[in-house]
Order: C-alpha cells, then structure tokens, then sequence
C-alpha cells in the first residue's frame, strides 16, 4: 500500500557491465569489481553520437545507452538486472523496420520518403514510429508504454512486454530523446506531423498551453496552492481495512453508495443491502432477488434476464432506477426499472421514448450531486451517443399512463446531428453536465442549455470513459485507459470576475491539466489493466472541498491526494517536460479485479479523521479503509 515512488529503485552508471550483475530490492546496484566507466570509454571510441533519435539508417546508429529489465513483479525479491550494456536506441518507422529485417531499403518511393522527412505518418503506406532498442525492444509510440522521465539519473522507463529502463550516457542524449518521443506519439496519434502549425490544428489556439505547457496559464495552480498549506496530520500515510464482507448477489457487478443509513451491492441475481456505518460498510443480509423475467433486456416481449450494469438511488433513497443493457455486449439500454428499495419489488419499466419513437440511453445520472436525497426528486439525466437530455418519471399532462408500458417523458435536451460520441456524464451541486467522448473531449453544459457546451475541452487522444466533477465545479477529472486527466475550469472573465467554464466562455485563459498515472512497474504488475471509475471524495455541502481521487485498475485501487496533486512544487513535477504527470498515489491490492472504488460519503467521516472511509468491491468481496494519517 505504499507510495508508487519507493517501488522504483536508483539505476547507478557505474554499476556492472555483466548481465549476472542484480540489483537489491531497494533499487541499489551491486557493483562488480572490474566496473569500468562507460561513459569515458565509449566517448573515447568515439560512439556516443547523437544521428540515432529520429532517424531510420543503419541499425548501429544512434545514442548507446544502457538497458535493464525488472523482474520479480510485486515480491520481495523484485529487481533490476542489466539485459544489455551496449544498444542502440533509435526510433523507426514501422515499415522501415520491417524492410531492415530484409535487408531491402528500395521498396519505399520517392513521394514516402518526401513524407518521411517532412515527418508525415500518412496513411499511404508509411508506418507509425516504433522505439527499438538493441535487439531486444520494438514496441509503438504510444500512451500503452506508460514512459516516465527520471531526469535527474537521464532514466526513461517504459512498458512493452515487461518492465524496462535505459540509461543514456550524457545529457544531450537524453534531452533529445525526451523531445522527440512527444513528437513520435503525437504523430502517431493524430497522423500528422508536431509542427506547431498542426498543433493549432489539433488543439485550437486557446488550448496551446495543453500542447506547449510552458506557455499555459499557471496562474489557477498558483491559487490553488493555497488550499495545500494543510496540517501534516492530513496527509495520507497509509491505509486500514475496517471490514470484509462477502456479498451474496452471486457476484457483484455495481456499487451503489447511500449517503443514508444503506449502501447497495448489484449482482447477478439481486440487489444487496449493507449498512453505512463510520468505519465502513457492513453486511446487513438483506437481498432482493431478481425473478426472472423481472428484469428484461430488449423490450417487454422478452424474458431474457440480463444483469444490471447500472443503478440510480433516488426519492431519498428509497428508490433505484436499475439500467440493463438492451443486448448483452452493448452499453445501449430501452429503458430503466425503478426498484421500491422498502418493498424490495420492481413497481415500473419505464421506456426511453421520444416523439413516439424508442431510443437508447447507455448513461443515466441526477439531476445534481445531491439529488438522490430529495424526496420530491422525480426527474434524471440521460447520456447516448449523440444525446443528452432529462428524463420525467411524472404524469404528462395530467393523464394517467398505460401502467403496462409506461413511458419517461422528454422534458429537455437535445440530439445532436453530428458525431459527438458522448461516452459518460457527471453533475455539479448545482446541475451543471460534463460530458466525455470518444475522442477525448470534455464538454462542460450550463444549467440552462444543453444544446451547447459553453466549453469544449480538447482531446489529448485517448477515449474519456468516465468522468466526475467537484461539487463547485471547478475542477473535473476524467479516466482514460492508461492515464486520470484532472482539469481546472477556473478563468477570470475580461471584468475580472473569477467564473468556471460551466457559466462562461473560458477563451484563452485555460491552464494546462495535470495527469495521474501509474509507474511502469506498477502498470506492469496491474496486468496493463485499464482505469475505471475516476472519483473525487464525495462531497454535497457548498464550501467544502474534496481531499482525495479514487480510480480502480486490474486488482489494485489506487489513490491520490487531491491537495498534493494541485501543488505546483510537488516532487513529481520537478524538471517533467509536457504536462505535468503526478506519480505519487497510495494503492490498495486485492486478490481479485476491482470492480469499484469509492469514498462513502462525507457525514461518515469522523472527527480526527476528514476522510470518510474507501469502499472498494470486488465480484466476490466489498472492503471498507479508513484512511491513516501521520503526526
């Protein structure tokens, strides 16, 4: 449960050039007693160029540098070992290194190698890049390899097929491979070249501080500090498991936190209840079986049961909206049943319709970060591909519905013609939508329209698959499948009036994110699993802030201190190139995957502790931690 730094060891230059020599599991090298200085010799013999970063030629051009190779996994006999002394590193285009392996350099045309040097990944034939080393790495320019930067040991660590580390020999090295790696994986994921000129393309002119930081407006992290200055009894030294409970829902697939006196597990074949107490949650035995047949998938014709994959509280909590796929495999739903939880009984179906025509949702949220405790609440929030809109579960018109196949009414929103590929959506306390896409977009929606977004964040191009926002607003966290994206929607409009990007039009005074990511050794030992579930600490009271981020990934949940990832002189960002990367997180591993990890809400938290308890699901078992802290 320890933090991510520690696990990561020193590579010294001077350790031995054998591949018999070990690390300690603390990182430190063993030296052997025939060490020589690599850097001397090889400047001697003249080999330490700088033609290789970026370039296709001959296999023995380019940077030497040093690889290791961590083994060991998570145990305690977990090490670096030097794989090779002496390798080249270079980075070549996909095509270009296949041609290599034949020995053939003339199949590629003039007009490929025109766009070759013009740095061009066209979709004419010519490969993305590809970062070899020696023998025995190729693997592509991408997000996947999870490269992190140790700028003072000139390290980079990365993931393709295991864990690795290359050491480069001097500064310039390494300055330049630091550079040009930004540039390959730009190419790589928009297909064109990082000239500046396509940067603006990419990224729109107000948003160049997301693609050169170093020109952002850092201003709202500076004000941010302020909400750092903190006693040291709040920082997270480790954490305790309270409870253990084995769920009895023939396998959990959902959690659905209360902010009352009850928690609920989904599951295979019912809906659990467990009590919501000040060191966690505990199991209160009381299940809801689904009956089949209760809950169908595609229609009221079918019997075909079909798991919940999400549910709603509502009305105080007394109800839950159950949503089920319209088809196994798809994320697409008809329609939600609305489950009387003191009843344990499923009273309607509703049917998602619109004009008289049956649509799909695949999110549901409410109306606000505190609506499930309004007992008069009897509207919600739908999210489809190209739609968003608010769905109400009363009488139109003062007419009675057809009790049979009841349908929510369409009280607002809108269909969009274009593409959005609107992926999932989360509330302020004060109603306001964000929205993310499939191409990496963070739209922030008013509560007065939602045909359009009063800011559109850009992709950095990966798919946004969750998304949660503070209570006030101002900041969002979005989950990708290998990185937590955190954004700052704070702006001082041109009469000097601090507003968000939900009440205003932000223009050019955007700060850059920060991400959060895992190590690559950590990554690694996470089976490369995606990220899930991104969540701040819940909060529903105005004036407070969130203390902390949650995500889950393959068997671990992981998880950061809000205040230490706004410092802008926090250890991790110290000599970073790009956007800033926050390294520094808290894990807690299970023996199963994780299927939730959640803050219980903040009335649980007790008086020498700000923290409520984690709540963290597996299919088989829900555990709750009290965060510790250190004096």
């Amino acid at each position: 449960m320890g933090g991510a730094q520690s696990r990561e060891g020193v590579l010294d230059s001077s350790d031995s050039e054998s591949e018999d020599n070990f690390s300690t599991p603390n990182g430190k090298p063993i030296k052997s007693k025939n060490a020589e200085d690599l850097t001397a010799s090889l400047q001697d013999l003249n080999l330490n160029n700088n033609n290789g970063i970026g370039s296709s030629n001959a296999n023995d051009k380019g940077p030497r540098v040093k690889l290791y190779r961590h083994i060991g996994g998570n145990t305690p006999k977990s090490q670096w070992v030097v794989s090779d002394n002496l390798v080249v590193i270079r980075f070549v285009r996909e095509r270009d290194q296949d041609e290599d392996k034949d020995d053939d350099d003339d199949d590629v045309s003039e007009e490929e190698e025109e766009e070759e040097e013009e740095g061009e990944a066209s979709k004419k034939g010519i490969g993305g890049w590809m970062l070899t080393v020696g023998s025995k790495v190729r693997a592509r320019m991408d997000d996947r390899l999870q490269i992190k930067m140790f700028d003072d040991q000139l390290r980079v660590d990365f993931v393709s097929k295991g864990v690795w580390a290359v050491k480069f020999l001097n500064r310039e090295d390494y300055r330049n491979f630091v550079v040009e790696s930004q540039n390959c994986i730009f190419e790589n994921r928009y297909l064109m070249a990082a000239t500046e000129a396509n940067k603006v393309k990419v990224f729109g002119k107000d948003f160049m501080g997301w693609a050169n930081p170093e020109q952002a407006d850092d201003s709202v992290w500076e004000d941010a500090e302020d909400d750092v200055q903190m006693p040291s009894s709040h920082v997270v030294n480790d954490l305790k498991e309270q409870t253990e409970e084995t769920g009895g829902t023939g396998g959990i697939q959902s959690l659905a936190m209360g902010a009352g006196s009850h928690s609920f597990l989904v599951g295979e074949s019912g809906v659990e209840a467990v009590k919501n107490l000040y060191n966690g949650i505990q199991g209160k035995g009381s299940v809801v079986k689904f009956k089949l047949g209760e809950l169908r998938s595609g229609g009221s014709g079918s019997t075909s049961f079909s798991t919940p994959k999400k549910a709603l509280l509502m009305r105080a909590e007394t109800n839950m909206l159950l949503m089920s796929p319209a088809m196994e495999g798809k994320p697409y739903s008809t329609g939600v049943h609305q489950l009387d939880i003191e009843s344990g009984k499923v009273v309607t179906e509703w049917k998602f319709e619109k004009d008289g025509t049956s649509i799909t949702m695949r999110d549901v949220a409410n109306n606000n970060k505190g609506a499930q405790l309004d007992a008069s609440e009897s509207t919600f929030l739908g999210l489809d591909d190209n739609r968003l809109c608010r769905w109400d579960m009363r009488v139109k018109y003062g007419n009675v519905q057809d009790i049979d196949s009841p349908v929510l009414n369409w009280t607002e929103g809108h269909q969009f013609s274009r593409g959005t590929n609107f992926q999932c959506f989360a509330t302020t306390g004060d109603g306001c939508v964000v929205v993310g896409s499939a191409d990496g977009k963070i739209r922030l929606y008013g509560t007065r329209s939602m045909r359009m977004a009063k800011t559109a964040f850009p992709g950095l191009g990966s798919p946004v698959t969750h998304v949660d926002v503070t209570y006030d607003g101002k900041w969002v966290l979005g989950t990708t499948d290998t990185y937590l994206i955190l954004v700052s929607t704070v702006f001082t409009d041109k009469d000097g009036k601090n507003k968000t990007g939900f009440t205003g039009r932000m223009g050019n005074k955007i700060a850059a994110p920060r991400l959060l990511k895992l190590t690559p050794l950590d990554s690694h030992n996470a089976g490369n699993s995606k990220f899930h579930g991104g969540q701040f600490s819940w909060v529903t009271e105005s004036g407070k802030q969130e203390r902390h981020l949650v995500a889950s990934v393959g068997n671990f949940t992981v998880i950061w201190n809000f205040r230490q990832v706004k410092n802008s002189n926090h250890e991790c960002y110290k000599s970073q190139e790009g956007l800033k990367s926050c390294y520094c997180y808290n894990i807690v591993p299970k023996d199963d995957s994780v299927v939730d990890s959640r803050f219980m809400h903040e009335k649980y938290a007790v008086t020498d502790n700000p923290e409520a308890p984690l709540v963290v699901a597996t299919p088989k078992k829900v555990s709750s931690f009290s965060i510790a802290s250190g004096r």
